[in-house]
């Protein structure tokens, strides 16, 4: 890109080259994992408007994206001097606190750089406040640009940050939609890269949920493991939702002090105790009746499929919507985000969905007594005893 191409400026005031870096950190953002932190992209430009680098979140307790292009553009040779002068472009405003990781704000400052252009602002209140600790410390901050594809990439996490975790569902089934066969068998119907991937899922969020009817049927460990059984690096909260009481011999009770259970048939009284005590991404890991009462609360925030090929004429991922027409259904958009919104894992094909906003049905939580019944959960991605 020229010196010419950087100074010219657009009708929003920002200059063609920070649009062209914006939009390639968007593009990054969306290789992100979706879960308790948004989809996140960074791109450094030069002086004269050229692409340093491109970075980009990959996840919970990874770098951040400013961090990321930070370390990219040093890779990639650019010295002290040119990353001081560079103008970063970030899709969502620098985040002003240290938890996992410490905060872009400080990243930024430390190296020096005075100019940033981010897309929206930050409304998580602990993260807020980037660009005002930015603007106290001298750089020259500017928002808006490509706000409209930014928010769109984030619009789900940024609906429900503060208030509730995010909720990622995950079901294996085949193709006529059933998770287990009519005697109750479901080991496997995905094949074994689909079901590493779904422990993969399990790493990545703070918390694995599931009913008592499943813990009752399958007994699951619901830990996440390596393809040789062996445990994974990071473990989410084992939580158990359901009235009944966990037996004491229950395998997902385990020795670490990571199980939790919930006495309560409500999802978003779920949703709230597991928010207050820190948890801030829920995977929803088989249990169809389970699946179904937060689906039909409209709390269903990514809709992750791994589809298999075969006929089964089981039993459904989804028993009970209570839908009595197509106009009344719950209704989804594939999602690029992550991988793309279809990848495959062998014979297996992962589907990846968000939901179109607005549709729900709401039901009275007595309705959701089937929860404690024991029942077939889908562990075909996960491994029963999972």
């Amino acid at each position: 890109m020229t010196a010419t191409t950087h100074h010219h400026t657009t009708d929003a005031g920002f200059t063609l080259a920070e649009e062209h870096a914006m939009a390639a950190a968007l593009r990054a953002a969306a290789t992100g994992v979706r879960g308790a932190n948004p989809l996140v992209g960074a791109a450094l430009l030069d002086v004269d408007g050229r692409l340093i680098a491109v970075g980009h979140h990959r996840g919970a307790g990874t770098d951040h994206a400013e961090v990321d292009v930070l370390h990219r553009a040093a890779a990639a040779g650019a010295s002290p001097e040119q990353i001081a002068a560079a103008t970063m472009v970030v899709t969502l405003e620098p985040c002003n606190h240290t938890g996992r990781t410490g905060a872009c704000t400080e990243a930024i400052l430390a190296v020096g750089i005075r100019s940033v252009v981010h897309a929206i602002g930050d409304p998580h209140r602990a993260a807020a406040g980037g660009a005002h600790r930015l603007r106290a410390a001298g750089v020259d901050v500017r928002d808006g640009l490509l706000a409209d594809q930014a928010f769109d990439l984030n619009r789900r996490w940024l609906d429900v940050v503060g208030t509730r975790p995010f909720v990622t569902l995950k079901i294996a089934q085949s193709l006529d939609g059933a998770v287990a066969a009519a005697d109750g068998t479901s080991q496997w119907i995905t094949g074994p890269a689909a079901r590493q991937d779904g422990h993969r899922l399990r790493e990545l969020a703070d918390a694995v949920l599931v009913s008592t009817g499943t813990v009752l049927a399958d007994d699951p460990t619901l830990t996440a493991r390596h393809p040789d059984g062996t445990p994974a690096g990071r473990q989410p909260r084992r939580v158990v939702m359901g009235l009944r009481p966990v037996p004491a011999e229950a395998a997902v009770r385990g020795d670490d002090g990571r199980f939790r259970a919930l006495p309560t048939h409500d999802p978003d009284e779920a949703l709230a105790a597991l928010y207050a005590d820190g948890t801030r991404h829920v995977l929803i890991d088989g249990s169809p009746r389970l699946s179904a009462a937060f689906a039909r609360a409209g709390l269903v925030d990514e809709l992750i499929v791994y589809q298999a090929p075969l006929l089964i004429g089981g039993r459904p991922a989804f028993p009970d919507l209570g839908l009595d027409t197509l106009d009344d259904a719950l209704r989804f958009e594939p999602d690029e985000a992550g991988g793309g919104a279809a990848t495959r894992f062998g014979p297996d094909t992962r589907l990846r969905f968000r939901p179109v906003d607005g549709t729900a049905v709401q039901l009275d939580p007595e309705t959701l007594d089937p929860l404690d019944r024991p029942q077939t959960s889908d562990h075909s991605a996960t491994g029963k005893k999972g």
